[in-house]
């Protein structure tokens, strides 16, 4: 059987993507551009995996995973559908069985010939909406220390959402033996939190203080 030859998306097409989230004049909020959230289903695991598959920077899995992603961690997980059915993007997501209140993005990317600004983002915010009756208040993912456009992405969300971003290795290139010809690059992780109340002493002492600097 001859097999239909897709293109590959470059990374420099999917760093556009996500790029695109960062138009300041693209808030997220009501849709524009005919792209329904909603959770996945199983039906929608080949379309998933083939957007994964033409990627040359996400980890490909079997098509089985995303079936069993989709059937059994759907409520915090989310598809981007259009009007005429397609997938334009996923994120897949877990609340972290030790830490009941962090979500944990695993997975997402967008289809980099769909158009849709601030898509990501919107589909991040979707997530902590959809989450935050569950009690979850912080935000965990991974991203490849070259993929600017993406870590940019994610203090978009925490900053709209008033999140505080710590950064961390969680796993080094040595965690990854054998993976491939090529090393795996390091995977930092980013946690983002609710942003820590000034206490009232020391918001009180920089009243005081800035009230004591004479006007010029």
């Amino acid at each position: 059987m001859e097999r239909t030859r897709t293109r590959t998306r470059t990374r420099t097409e999917l760093r556009k993507v996500f790029m695109n989230d960062l138009d300041p004049h693209q808030a997220s909020g009501p849709d524009t551009h005919g792209v329904t959230l909603r959770p996945p289903r199983p039906a929608d695991a080949p379309a998933v995996w083939r957007l994964v598959s033409e990627s040359d920077i996400l980890d490909t899995n079997s098509l089985y995973y995303y079936n069993l992603w989709f059937r059994d961690f759907a409520d915090t997980s989310v598809v981007a559908v259009t009007g005429d059915g397609r997938v334009a993007g996923f994120v897949t997501a877990y609340v972290r069985p030790s830490r009941p209140d962090t979500l944990m993005a695993w997975q997402s990317a967008v289809d980099p010939g769909h158009r849709a600004p601030g898509l990501a983002v919107r589909m991040m915010h979707e997530l902590a909406d959809r989450t935050a009756g569950r009690g979850v208040t912080c935000f965990e993912t991974t991203v490849n220390p070259g993929n600017r456009a993406v870590a940019l992405m994610l203090r978009r969300f925490a900053h709209e959402r008033r999140l505080d971003v710590r950064t961390e290795v969680l796993f080094g290139t040595d965690d990854f033996p054998g993976d491939g010809s090529r090393p795996h690059p390091p995977e930092v992780l980013y946690r983002m939190t609710p942003a820590e109340p000034v206490p009232r002493h020391r918001a009180a002492a920089g009243s005081t203080a800035a009230a004591a600097v004479p006007a010029r």
